[in-house]
């Protein structure tokens, strides 16, 4: 079996878990991207789709979402907040980490950010990426587009890229939630709501089948939907088990992992249930309320902004529900000290046996397993901070 490639010397042995300390040099914020102007949205589009060849009449179509805030996607400022807020929390603990940040579909792209720090003389980047669950669009997909970036910008001979591990149950990432959830039935039990008349639904991003099924390693079993499904229903478990302690009349009310977003042709298996489907029949199961909670994503970026506040929003009027959407973590401090903790336990080689979670499914790996998370239309290529293929 072969090594991780463009690893660090400590993770090149392709252990799960990297126990000795590392001297990384410089943090690689890592994210997806989105449009600043109405010219940008098509051009941005073409990159999340590249190698699809899909026309831009049906790229338009997605646009619109765009189009109606002005062309310009939320989540390069929202990004640039959090860059802020790390670099922050970096200096309240001491330590002598620079934060470069780099976009996959949009400026400032990953390229550039590498080579600005390698420019600076920081060759061994950690880096940090804004998706917290195991599937190949948000983890092996950034780890291809690293090592794309080495192997394209030739520094693949003295730039290495390790990646701290997904932080789906790590407290920092799962603590707003619980607290959005918490502030939400507390709400809707102060107007004199039931708790049997609640409904929480846990929404993240649908993928394609074949893709959630061949999410986390290989040699693990994980159900339908992969380790992705099996992740986020671990932290949705986690959460109304931590609401039931804070308010235990909280204990009856009932909760759904629900998907949104799902795109390409019908004939597709997309994750299901769609959460507009959902919320249609929720009023002939009694229930009067609704909580949106936008578990799978890290920021109120577009899908959170139309998808969940625009049409879920639409579709709980429509069946005389009412409904509350919970907060993402954004920059709470919870989460951003969170992720300068993961931060920390590369920088000290934590033992895996003391390191934070908040399900039985973690912590997880620091160093990706053989054939985790396939891209199953493109098959395996170079990836960063894992093991080969």
């Amino acid at each position: 079996m072969q090594g991780p490639l463009f690893a660090s010397a400590e993770a090149s042995t392709g252990a799960p878990f990297i126990e000795t300390p590392v001297a990384y040099d410089a943090i690689l914020l890592a994210s997806f991207g989105g449009p600043e102007g109405q010219d940008d949205v098509i051009p941005f589009l073409r990159n999340v789709t590249r190698g699809r060849g899909i026309p831009d009449e049906r790229l338009e179509e997605v646009a619109t979402h765009y189009r109606h805030f002005g062309g310009v996607s939320p989540i390069n400022a929202q990004n640039r907040a959090l860059k802020e807020a790390l670099e922050a929390e970096i200096a309240r603990r001491g330590l002598n980490l620079p934060v470069y940040w780099g976009n996959r579909n949009w400026a400032p792209f990953l390229d550039a950010a590498v080579t600005e720090a390698d420019a600076a003389g920081h060759r061994t980047l950690l880096a940090v990426s804004t998706s917290a669950y195991s599937s190949f669009s948000s983890c092996r997909q950034y780890r291809e587009d690293f090592a794309r970036v080495l192997e394209e910008t030739g520094l693949g001979d003295r730039v290495t890229i390790d990646k701290v591990r997904q932080f789906f149950d790590h407290p920092g990432f799962v603590q707003p939630f619980i607290d959005g959830v918490e502030s939400a039935l507390r709400d809707y039990l102060a107007d004199g709501l039931a708790p049997d008349a609640i409904e929480v639904l846990f929404s993240t991003h649908s993928v394609p089948m074949q893709d959630a099924d061949r999410s986390g390693p290989r040699d693990v079993d994980w159900g339908d939907g992969g380790a992705y499904a099996a992740q986020h229903l671990a932290v949705a478990e986690a959460v109304m088990a931590d609401i039931a302690l804070r308010i235990p009349e909280a204990a009856q009310v009932s909760w759904k992992l629900v998907y949104q977003s799902r795109s390409g042709p019908a004939s597709q298996p997309w994750l299901e249930p769609d959460i507009n489907d959902v919320i249609a029949e929720l009023p002939a199961a009694g229930i009067q309320a609704i909580a949106i909670v936008p578990l799978g994503f890290v920021s109120d970026h577009m899908e959170v902004l139309w998808d969940l506040d625009n049409e879920a929003t639409e579709s709980a009027a429509e069946a005389g529900l009412r409904s509350v959407r919970t907060p993402t973590p954004g920059v709470d401090p919870a989460y951003v000290a969170g992720l300068i903790d993961l931060v920390e336990e590369r920088l000290n080689g934590t033992p895996a046996a003391e390191r934070p979670h908040r399900t039985d499914l973690g912590p997880w790996y620091d160093v990706c397993r053989p054939g985790c998370c396939e891209n199953i239309r493109a098959g395996f290529k170079p990836a960063a901070a894992g093991i080969l293929p």
